[in-house]
C-alpha cells in the first residue's frame, strides 16, 4: 500500500475519488464507530491545523473530537475577522504550517483559499467547506444511507433548494456510487454546470440518472431521501429576503411528502424550521438530521485516517456494497 491511498494527497472535492475510495470509507467509519475505544492511538503524535473563516459547530467539534479520539491533537486557527490571505499569504500560512502540523482542515468562503492551500502544502489538505463544494458533509449524508440501506446504488434521492456547495458534493457522491439523484430548484438556481457534466460523465460509468428540473411535486416522484439546505448561505445574507420569496414554493413540508413513500428526511444543518423545512417534518420520525450530524464524527476520523496513516484504517465486518476493497 502506497503511502497516500487516496489519489491525491488531499480531499478537496468528491469528484477526486472513486467509488472504491468511497466505500473504503465508509468501511472505515464504520469500524471507527462501532468500536470507538479500540482505535484510540491511530494517529498518536498527529496534530492538525483548523482554519476556519466561518462560524461552525459540526465541522469543528467533529475534527476536534476525531483527532482526540484517534490519538492525536488539534489546533483552531480563527479566521472569521479576517480572510485567508489578508494577513499573510496563502501560500506563505501553508509553508508555516506544514513545517508544525501533519494535516490542515480549511473552512473558507473562497473556493481558491482551499486549492491554493492544497497547492502549496506538502501535507494534506481537507476542504471542511468552501463555497463551491461541501465533500465531508455529502460523504457523510451517503455514509448514514448505507448504514440504513445497506447499499445506496439504485436508491433514489431528491434535492430540493438551492443549487449549492452541499448540493454539488451530493450530486459527485451519488453519481459516483450508481445512487439516481434529482435536483430540484427555482429557474437560475441550477447546479454548477462543470459539476454537472463532471457527474453525468460519472453516471455513465456508474449506472446513475443525474436529473434537475423545476418542479418540487415532480422532482419527489419515486424519492426514498429528500435533502434540502438553507436558501441563503453564509456569505449570501444580503440575499435573504429575495431567496426567501423566490423559494417559498420549495419548502420541504408534509404537503410535498405525501408525494413520495415515507421518504427520509436529510438536512446539513443548521435548519431554519418554516423556511426551507417545516418543524412537522425535520422533527418527524422519518428524519434523521441528528444521525448525520452524529456520523460526520465518524467519517472525517476515517478521512484522517486514510490521509495520514492508511496502513492502519480498520474495515468493518460488515460488507461494503458486498465488497471491501484495499486500496492499491
Amino acid at each position: 500500500m502506497s503511502t497516500h491511498s487516496f489519489p491525491h494527497k488531499d480531499l478537496v472535492s468528491v469528484a477526486d475519488l472513486s467509488n472504491e475510495h468511497i466505500l473504503c470509507i465508509f468501511s472505515t467509519a464504520a469500524a471507527l464507530k462501532a468500536e470507538r475505544d479500540r482505535y484510540t492511538d491511530l494517529l498518536a503524535g498527529k496534530r492538525l491545523a483548523m482554519v476556519f473563516e466561518k462560524e461552525s459547530l459540526r465541522t469543528r467539534f467533529t475534527f476536534d473530537i476525531g483527532m482526540q479520539d484517534l490519538g492525536g491533537s488539534a489546533v483552531f486557527l480563527d479566521h472569521t475577522s479576517a480572510r485567508l490571505g489578508s494577513r499573510e499569504s496563502v501560500p506563505d500560512m501553508a509553508k508555516n504550517l506544514e513545517r508544525w502540523v501533519h494535516a490542515i482542515v480549511a473552512r473558507t468562503y473562497k473556493h481558491r483559499a482551499v486549492t491554493e492551500l492544497a497547492k502549496h502544502a506538502q501535507i494534506p489538505v481537507i476542504n471542511g467547506l468552501s463555497d463551491f463544494l461541501h465533500p465531508c458533509q455529502a460523504l457523510t449524508d451517503f455514509f448514514t444511507l448505507w448504514e440504513k440501506w445497506g447499499s445506496v446504488k439504485g436508491r433514489r434521492i431528491t434535492y430540493i433548494g438551492d443549487g449549492n456547495n452541499t448540493c454539488h458534493s451530493l450530486m459527485h457522491v451519488a453519481s459516483i456510487l450508481g445512487a439516481h439523484i434529482t435536483v430540484c430548484t427555482p429557474e437560475g438556481y441550477e447546479p454548477n454546470l462543470k459539476v454537472m457534466n463532471e457527474c453525468l460523465t460519472a453516471a455513465a460509468r456508474s449506472g446513475s440518472e443525474v436529473t434537475c428540473c423545476n418542479d418540487p411535486v415532480e422532482a419527489m416522484q419515486g424519492a426514498e431521501a429528500v435533502y434540502t439546505d438553507v436558501w441563503a448561505s453564509m456569505g449570501q445574507e444580503d440575499e435573504t429576503e429575495e431567496r426567501s420569496a423566490i423559494f417559498a414554493e420549495y419548502q420541504v413540508n408534509e404537503s410535498l411528502l405525501d408525494h413520495s413513500e415515507n421518504a427520509l428526511f436529510m438536512h446539513c444543518l443548521p435548519a431554519h424550521r418554516g423556511q426551507e423545512v417545516s418543524a412537522g417534518v425535520i422533527d418527524s420520525e422519518h428524519s434523521i438530521v441528528f444521525d448525520i450530524a452524529e456520523n460526520r464524527l465518524h467519517v472525517q476520523k476515517s478521512i484522517l485516517v486514510w490521509l495520514l496513516a492508511p496502513q492502519l484504517a480498520p474495515h468493518s465486518s460488515a460488507p461494503a456494497d458486498s465488497l471491501q476493497p484495499q486500496l492499491a
